[in-house]
């Protein structure tokens, strides 16, 4: 691709962004946080992107367990003839990575002749169920289906080696994706290489394997998106369902098509059918049928095509003749581009929760979503995490530099949201260039010149002060050459209203779910501070905490501690560990016991801006808050009503102290805060914002 002058600003003003926060990250975080920020950016730390299969273990047989749940949430039925071997590498799969959820497994014998007579009895937790005579694929998992006590049905073939965490997969994207009515598994070959994400069907019926031999991991394919049909290799149906619509049709006995017509009988029934490449199944295609579509069982497949098609023929005369390229992007509908600086980290910080939630809040008002980070990288559980969501998430190798991605992909978008004022700056040029039709709105996470002023007011220091400036003057640059700003909070957009009085500024602020109560009052002990220490306020609030508040606090309750989660430590951070009382925990995967077991939450947050995550992650559990004035500014908190508010140590001390001893107003705090994040931090409560600046 030719070398454009949008092109060589982007990379200029990508150079000098770096170079200049580089320098900046120096003087506030110290050289090895910012190393670890440069080598992110970069994309130097990318951990590999392709995990290796389990293989298949050909070991001879000896009895073993599979798991078996008295009240299962799911029902595997695995229909079996003969192939003793396969069934067992199956079986010994899902024994070696067992799901988190609950689960029987029913093996359905259609008339085995070979060892699985007398093994599978052997296998501990097994239901072993065999048929008085060989009816064929669809008699075998309809008759497993009625044995089934599970939620959900899970159609699994014997040939087929489940990969780990392959079932919780497809049973969380029932509950990630509402409406839907049947998922399948993404469908490997042993070597690794793609069978099918999903199926589609052409106007003549004929079913054509999504993506066959390509990269799995490739982006168009590797995102929970909707299909024709799956394969009914590895399929889960909720049951009830699955019984109100007959099963799977003795029309098309002894086997094929019975997947792809239940597919659209599921659409037909007003539900969505799902693939989920977050589910991988590894799969011997044709191991138990062959490949031989003129004699055999794989001869019913052609004998089927016409029988289907005739049912369907209303239905499939807008599908198309032949196959579309998969690596091909659909460029129909609403779409939306979001670029970001790197990967939303949710279980992190506040500002990746509340990207990942405005990209759910833009999937569910019907828009297909694409997000690319600026470094390129492929973030490991992270993206495949928005992956699992829906979300079209690209990186390398799969893209080359954004220049060249934007000038392929720029046409399809209706709108684009470009993060971070150093984000947005270089990608302008190139977005107004390659997508000239889209509406560009430049999320502005925070304003980071009024962080930056106030850090430098904080510290007295002048060269802070002229970064500030500098700073201001980018940002509000790219305001300007936007189509719409995103801001946080009312109190940014005032302030904008006099910075920036021309600039059209909207508020889409921290999106939370609220979560429920957590323990009462008198089960719950010690404080609690959650928040990432990459960001210097956080380390501020925490120091100033410790040093000047706390010990005024375990003077009046000797026996509370104070529980600090976040991270990324700092040596500073780390350090407070001496103190007596503090309990420095680091990165916690899984905060909710501390959310809803810690009787109170601080944000003792001395300079900073936008909304703070911490707060909102405190009220959506019913936790309580004592915070600054800086921590609950544009929150519509009120002191005394649904937060507590002190500015100096001695105020934040007697408030901690008040309210660790006062059931009646932490009561009163806990529905109040909860009641707030209804009103404005839920993703409801963004709707119509969105719904204005993404769709109108």
């Amino acid at each position: 691709m030719p070398f454009s002058l949008a092109d060589a600003r982007f990379a200029l003003d990508r150079s000098i962004s770096l170079l200049r926060r580089g320098a900046t990250s120096l003087g506030t975080r110290g050289w090895r946080a910012t190393w670890q920020r440069v080598t992110a950016q970069l994309g130097l730390l990318a951990p590999p992107q392709r995990r290796p299969l389990l293989a298949a273990d050909p070991s001879p047989f000896s009895p073993f367990s599979v798991p078996c749940a008295a009240e299962p949430r799911a029902t595997i039925v695995i229909p079996v003839y003969n192939g003793f071997g396969h069934t067992l590498a199956c079986l010994r799969a899902i024994a070696a990575a067992p799901p988190e959820a609950g689960v029987e497994i029913v093996v359905v014998d259609d008339g085995s002749s070979d060892e699985t007579v007398e093994a599978l009895p052997q296998v501990e937790g097994l239901r072993y169920h065999r048929r008085p005579a060989n009816g064929g694929f669809i008699a075998a998992c309809n008759d497993g289906a009625a044995l089934a006590t599970g939620d959900c049905l899970v159609f699994l073939n014997n040939d087929t080696v489940p990969q780990p965490g392959w079932l919780d997969a497809l049973l969380r994207t029932f509950e990630q994706h509402p409406g839907t009515g049947l998922v399948g598994a993404q469908l490997l070959y042993p070597d690794g290489r793609l069978q099918e994400s999903g199926g589609l069907v052409l106007r003549d019926g004929r079913g054509e394997s999504r993506g066959r031999f390509a990269d799995p991991d490739h982006s168009l394919l590797r995102f929970a998106c909707e299909v024709d049909y799956c394969s009914g290799a590895a399929l889960a149906i909720p049951r009830a369902l699955f019984q109100s619509l007959g099963g799977f049709d003795p029309l098309y006995a002894p086997a094929y098509y019975e997947d792809t017509d239940l597919a659209f009988r599921v659409r037909a029934a007003g539900h969505r059918v799902l693939c989920q490449p977050d589910a991988r199944v590894v799969h011997v295609e044709g191991a138990s049928a062959g490949n031989d579509l003129s004699s055999g069982m794989k001869s019913a497949q052609l004998r089927n095509q016409p029988v289907f098609a005739g049912r369907w023929a209303q239905v499939l005369a807008s599908h198309p003749d032949s196959p579309p390229d998969s690596l091909k992007p659909v460029a129909d509908g609403r779409q939306v581009l979001v670029i970001d600086a790197l990967t939303p980290t949710p279980d992190r910080d506040s500002g990746s929760l509340r990207m990942v939630n405005l990209m759910r809040l833009l999937r569910e008002e019907g828009a297909h979503v694409v997000f690319v980070p600026a470094d390129r990288r492929h973030a490991g559980e992270d993206t495949e995490r928005l992956q699992a969501l829906g979300i079209e998430a690209w990186y390398a190798p799969h893209m080359g530099g954004l220049p060249a991605w934007l000038k392929a992909h720029g046409p399809r978008f209706s709108s684009v949201i470009a993060s971070r004022h150093y984000v947005a700056r270089g990608l302008l040029p190139l977005l107004r260039k390659h997508a000239p039709q889209a509406r560009l709105v430049f999320d502005s996470v925070d304003l980071h010149y009024l962080r930056e002023r106030r850090a430098a007011d904080l510290a007295g220091d002048a060269r802070l002060q002229r970064t500030a400036m500098r700073t201001q003057a980018l940002e509000l640059d790219v305001m300007a050459r936007s189509d719409v700003t995103l801001v946080v909070s009312p109190a940014e957009r005032e302030l904008l209203a006099r910075d920036a009085p021309q600039v059209r500024v909207e508020v889409i602020s921290n999106l939370h779910q609220v979560a429920g109560a957590g323990r009462p009052f008198e089960q719950r002990r010690d404080l609690v501070f959650v928040g990432g220490f990459r960001h210097p306020p956080n380390v501020d609030a925490v120091r100033w905490f410790v040093e000047s508040v706390f010990a005024r606090v375990r003077a009046a309750l000797p026996d509370v501690r104070f529980h600090c989660i976040g991270g990324d430590l700092v040596p500073e951070i780390e350090a407070l560990r001496e103190h007596p009382g503090v309990l420095v925990h680091g990165y916690v995967p899984d905060i909710t016991p501390y959310m809803d077991g810690c009787r109170i939450a601080i944000a003792p947050l001395r300079y900073g801006a936008g909304v703070k995550g911490k707060i909102n992650l405190s009220m959506a559990h019913g936790q309580p808050v004592v915070a600054t004035a800086t921590a609950v500014e544009g929150m519509h908190l009120r002191h005394g009503h649904d937060v507590l508010v002190a500015d100096d140590a001695d105020g934040f001390a007697d408030a901690v102290i008040r309210l660790y001893g006062d059931a009646t107003l932490w009561m009163e705090l806990s529905i109040h805060g909860h009641e707030n994040i209804r009103r404005h931090f839920s993703p409801d409560a963004a709707r119509a914002t969105v719904r204005e600046v993404f769709f109108d």
